[in-house]
């Protein structure tokens, strides 16, 4: 009888592969190339050199453990090795400071302050508590070490070894004014009781010396109702600098979990909507000598009091932005301690001020101004924390990156000229700029030779020839060695994943250079299959531009005149590109889809990634504008000029790539005639902040944006079938959002659509019982669609 029914579960299980591979020509299952990481290869990341150059450490799991495991890769013996964990918990970090001639590292790790003697190999670990160090850096001309432990900042002497507490930031609690009513009666209790006098008389010497003692103590910061962030001590030690932040009240939005370990439905708090008052920043110097704390002053900085174009769309309403000054990022003092820099955003994301600071009285001057209409971005711009920065070996030059040219580039500037040079040039862009080790050139990653393909490069400090060191089309990111003379290379293709490859640095010599694969991560299923190599193409969008493009094409006898384009996520993300995608599970569904006869199309619409500053912004104040009528003229290429039938395309992606996916099937219904949208954005106004305002500004500010840029506002125009789905603890998008547009869809009495929901899933989706439902879906309707239909 057990062995009945074991063959009943077999013949189920068989069952239900058979359903969801139903229709499917491909040799490749749904749920095979679901399995993500198992089915391809667990794939290695984070290489880092050991501090003699001689082995190579990597995160990787060929074994398939429950978590990536250390391997170490050694030169002589030409090996790669397992190692322990004793192994990987000393291993110092990749990251950290140095001091001036570069003998001792300084870094943080688990939560604790560790110094390196890079020429004895010494460790000396500073800090070892349950409280969390981090931000260490050296002070005092490299005699002693700063590190923060909680918002309270710490100094460690090299030579002695003690430890002195430099900040105490006290409670933002305050005591409420006395009412005249109470101050009235503790004045005459006072007067009528000569104990209670007495003793408010030594209460009042105690906590006079009480303050004696705190004067010698760690300097008192009082929060008055702010919180404080980022102190930090100079290289001198004369200077001491905190950001004081003012947090607005803004209303969460409630994620209810309702398959949990409890079996009761369990609420998370979760981000509050786009629109936020914005948090208000000032800097303060602390003078150590004197004893004497004031703020940095910006109220003269270039453009503060720029209103936004966008406000002459509302001349009936009046545009208030009393601070601008948005995270104040630094300061970045010179080795020596004698200038400090300060990187600034405006709140509105369309200014930075990168500025010099005068610690002597917290005064400014401006060194460079970068505005956009849009918002400022690009790679090593923008962020919350300004954006990549560092000074040059003069100690009175620092680098930066802009897109004044329309690109982001690297600049110098000198602080005590002001002047600017441009390092580099061109129709690309500069990706992670360092200055190497003997400071007399630079390393960066550029696509220079195409939008998407990323090699390593190196050129003279002050600018100059750039030559390539990398070879290997696709993608190559480098981790040097510690003598520059090796390079570590995380090198992938279009239909090869990423692996570990050993390089020579050919400016030592060998222009030749050969990378060796040190490293075979994919598995025999994997193998099996001969993965495309997509054609990397463009054509013509409406307004004249060329829109680069993944185009996938099946043979002959299988094409069936049907085509599915994928629209990718994210927004400013590349995918039309020469590497293995982080969208690899669509690659491999796309591979699946042209098996069965689909053309499929992978588009990088305006507003994505590698293309310089006019196509990152070709978005601002309408979503759905001229990225969505890129993939409009992308469906026009398929019919035009490959023979596509225009009854037989459909569109589908993810997070953005899902709501441009709902904004074709609603504003472009008879171009796409099937739509899947997962975890789609469905009204703008109802996404997180940080992302929202800078390309759409506000609601409140600017509700036209919002207006046409939310598919909510569109669903009457549905005429194909649309698949909706959504994971239903989505703390990103939240799963409100295509409730309310179902709802729409309800009273809109459209019955053309459905819904799948995922109860267990987040944004990104982490069971694989979850993708392989969710592509079976996507599947089943094209099949349907697309070519059932006559």
């Amino acid at each position: 009888m057990k062995n009945n029914w074991l063959l009943y579960g077999a013949f189920l299980l068989s069952l239900s592969i058979s359903f969801a591979q139903q229709g499917n020509k491909s040799s490749l299952s749904i749920k095979k190339i679901m399995q993500g990481d198992d089915f391809v290869g667990h794939l290695p990341s984070n290489p880092q050199w050991s501090l003699d150059g001689q082995t190579l450490y990597f995160d990787w799991n060929p074994e398939k453990a429950q978590n990536d495991s250390l391997y170490a890769y050694q030169l002589k013996s030409a090996k790669t090795i397992k190692t322990d964990f004793e192994t990987s918990y000393s291993l110092p970090s990749s990251s950290g400071v140095f001091n001036q001639d570069r003998t001792l590292k300084l870094y943080s790790k688990r939560g604790d302050i560790f110094l390196l003697n890079l020429k004895s190999q010494n460790l000396i670990q500073i800090t070892s508590t349950e409280d969390y160090e981090s931000a260490p850096h050296f002070t005092e001309n490299g005699t002693k070490v700063a590190y923060r432990q909680g918002n309270d900042l710490f100094s460690w002497d090299i030579a002695t070894g003690s430890t002195v507490q430099l900040t105490k930031i006290k409670s933002a609690k305050k005591d409420d004014d006395k009412s005249k009513k109470d101050q009235w009666l503790y004045e005459d209790q006072l007067g009528l009781f000569e104990v209670l006098r007495q003793r408010k008389d030594k209460k009042d010497k105690t906590e006079e010396a009480k303050k004696l003692l705190e004067a010698k103590g760690p300097l008192p910061i009082d929060p008055d109702g702010k919180s404080i962030y980022n102190p930090r001590i100079n290289p001198i030690g004369n200077y001491l600098t905190y950001l004081a932040t003012k947090s607005p009240t803004n209303k969460g939005t409630i994620v209810p979990h309702y398959v949990t370990e409890s079996g009761y439905t369990e609420d998370e708090d979760t981000r509050s909507k786009v629109g936020n008052e914005p948090y208000e920043y000032e800097m303060f110097v602390y003078d150590i000598a004197n004893k004497k704390a004031y703020p940095v002053i910006l109220d003269s900085l270039q453009g503060l009091d720029y209103v936004h174009e966008y406000t002459k769309d509302y001349p009936d309403k009046t545009y208030e932005n009393k601070n601008r000054l948005g995270y104040i990022d630094g300061p970045l003092w010179s080795e020596d301690g004698k200038y400090a820099v300060l990187d600034i955003n405006s709140n509105d994301y369309k200014d930075r001020w990168i500025v010099l600071l005068d610690p002597k009285d917290g005064s400014v001057s401006l060194l460079d101004h970068q505005h956009d209409e849009a918002w400022i971005a690009g790679p090593g711009i923008g962020g919350y924390e300004g954006g990549d920065k560092g000074w040059m070996p003069d100690g009175k030059s620092i680098w930066f990156q802009s897109e004044k040219t329309g690109y982001s580039h690297l600049y110098v500037i000198d602080v005590t000229t002001k002047q600017t040079k441009a390092l580099t040039s061109g129709q690309f862009e500069i990706y992670d700029p360092r200055i190497s080790k003997d400071k007399k050139r630079w390393y960066f990653t550029a696509n220079k030779n195409h939008p998407g393909d990323k090699q390593f490069y190196s050129m003279p400090i002050g600018g100059g020839k750039m030559e390539q060191l990398t070879q290997m089309t696709g993608s190559n990111e480098v981790t040097l060695s510690p003598d520059e003379r090796k390079m570590a290379i995380l090198h992938s293709y279009t239909n090869k994943p990423t692996e570990l490859y050993l390089q020579d640095n050919p400016i030592w010599g060998k222009s030749k250079a050969e990378a060796k694969r040190i490293t075979y991560s994919t598995t025999k299923d994997f193998d099996g299959y001969q993965w495309r190599d997509p054609q990397i193409i463009t054509f013509k969008a409406e307004d004249g531009e060329a829109v680069h493009a993944r185009l996938y094409k099946p043979s002959s006898d299988v094409k069936n005149k049907a085509a599915i384009i994928f629209v990718h996520g994210a927004g400013y993300l590349q995918n039309a590109h020469k590497w293995w995608s982080t969208y690899f599970r669509e690659y491999m569904f796309h591979n699946l889809l042209v098996d069965n006869g689909y053309t499929v199309l992978d588009i990088d619409y305006r507003g994505s990634a590698g293309y310089g500053r006019d196509w990152r912004t070709g978005i601002y104040r309408h979503m759905g504008g001229k990225d969505l009528s890129d993939h409009v003229d992308g469906a026009k290429y398929l019919i035009n000029e490959l023979g596509i039938d225009q009854d037989k395309i459909g569109i589908y992606g993810g997070s953005y790539g899902g709501f441009i996916t709902l904004m074709a099937m609603f504003k472009a219904p008879d171009t796409f005639k099937a739509g899947a949208a997962i975890r789609s954005v469905g009204d703008w106004a109802a996404y997180n902040h940080g992302y929202t305002a800078r390309i759409l500004n506000t609601p409140v500010t600017d509700s036209l944006a919002y207006r046409r840029s939310s598919p909510i506002y569109f669903a009457e125009g549905l005429k194909g079938d649309l698949l909706i789905l959504h994971g239903m603890i989505d703390d990103n998008v939240h799963f409100q959002d295509m409730v309310r547009l179902s709802q729409r869809l309800i009273e809109l009495e459209k019955h053309n659509w459905e819904m799948a929901v995922y109860p267990v899933e987040r944004h990104s989706f982490v069971e694989p019982s979850s993708w392989t439902d969710e592509y079976t879906r996507i599947f089943k309707l094209f099949q349907k669609s697309l070519l059932d239909k006559k």
